[in-house]
């Protein structure tokens, strides 16, 4: 089983939903980066179980516990391990369906792949474990400031229900995540109804990396989008990505999808930006621009049909503490791996340089 993303900066995790701990090791992480701790804090407490009222009921701390690669505030350029314990689990709530295969949860492949799985919570399954990937992110970011690089995503779409006409201005507050617009309360609404109906909600995520210099990434296999595709769609819910005009610029011809250049002070300057900010899967220094598809929590109490593990037909309706929509919280998620996977792309190209 791999648990390990990354080539120079590589992000290692461990640990189950309802296991004693979650954590992990950051390896290749530059000497001499300031290590914010009350950012790192900020960054966990964006992903947190029980930070907003739209969310799970399980309350977590997800206090970081740094154990290594860091001294005086400094990275030192070791392996900086952590560990994240886990301390509200209540893993009777899955007594009643330890058996039973959960629809739209990876507990039948999970078996079929490995012929053991932890019903808890959907142990290494579960999205408990993208606490230690915001934790990774969370260094990548404060690394990546020191090259004038940032990264934000804010939610732009929740049940069918799209955000118009906002201006980017992160970051974007509690507890939606969206950046500001007129369809935020029938955002909310839309939730409401999901978790009013025992049911749930899915969304779109949009992400913005500004500052990237032109020239990271490979023009075959190791396209830089292909790189953030695999990063984000590794993500558990995320079930889509597009970058720039994605699918809408098979609606346009050549002359429309083009991003026309000009030169100003030296430097090209482009006149739109439906390729995303990567061209031949190189960055073009222009605003790396991508969509995530976030599909609805499948852990619902709506009763549906299922099968056991030993292949009896059943049905399931899902008790305890989850979420109705998932897309706020996997807001920073998102970000989290966007940031590894550029930080990387830096430290490649820096090898590549010399």
């Amino acid at each position: 089983m791999s648990s390990s993303f990354g080539r120079l900066l590589r992000l290692t995790t461990f640990g189950e939903s309802h296991g004693k701990a979650i954590g992990g090791v950051v390896d290749g992480f530059p000497s001499g980066v300031r290590i914010d701790e009350d950012f790192i804090r900020s960054e966990m407490g964006r992903r947190r179980p029980g930070s907003t009222p739209l969310g799970t009921k399980r309350n977590e701390s997800d206090e970081v516990n740094i154990l290594s690669g860091v001294y005086n505030g400094l990275s030192t350029g070791a392996p900086i391990g952590f560990m994240i314990e886990n301390r509200t689990q209540i893993s009777s709530d899955y007594s009643e369906i330890e058996h039973k295969y959960r629809p739209g949860h990876a507990d039948y492949t999970f078996d079929a792949k490995y012929g053991i799985r932890d019903p808890r919570g959907g142990g290494r399954s579960s999205g408990r474990e993208t606490a230690a990937r915001v934790f990774g992110g969370a260094l990548a970011k404060l690394f990546l400031r020191e090259h004038g690089i940032s990264v934000s995503a804010g939610v732009v779409e929740i049940g069918g229900i799209k955000a118009e006409n906002y201006e980017w201005n992160p970051p974007f507050p509690s507890p939606l995540y969206a950046p500001q617009c007129d369809a935020l309360d029938k955002m909310l609404e839309r939730i409401e109804e999901a978790r009013r109906a025992s049911d749930s909600a899915g969304g779109v995520i949009e992400c913005r990396i500004e500052g990237v210099p032109a020239g990271l990434g490979d023009p075959v296999f190791d396209k830089l989008d292909a790189a953030l595709a695999m990063a984000v769609v590794s993500i558990g819910a995320v079930k889509g990505i597009e970058f720039g005009a994605g699918f809408s610029s098979t609606e346009k011809r050549g002359s429309e999808n083009n991003d026309q250049m000009r030169a100003e002070d030296g430097r090209p300057v482009f006149l739109s930006n439906n390729a995303g900010g990567i061209l031949g899967g190189i960055s073009n220094g222009n605003t790396i621009l991508f969509r995530a598809a976030v599909k609805p929590t499948p852990s619902i109490a709506k009763e549906q049909l299922t099968i056991t593990d030993r292949m009896e037909n059943t049905s399931i309706s899902v008790r305890g503490r989850h979420d109705p929509v998932i897309v706020p919280r996997a807001v920073v998620v998102v970000e989290a791996m966007a940031a590894l996977t550029i930080a990387d792309a830096l430290l490649l190209q820096r090898a590549y340089e010399r």
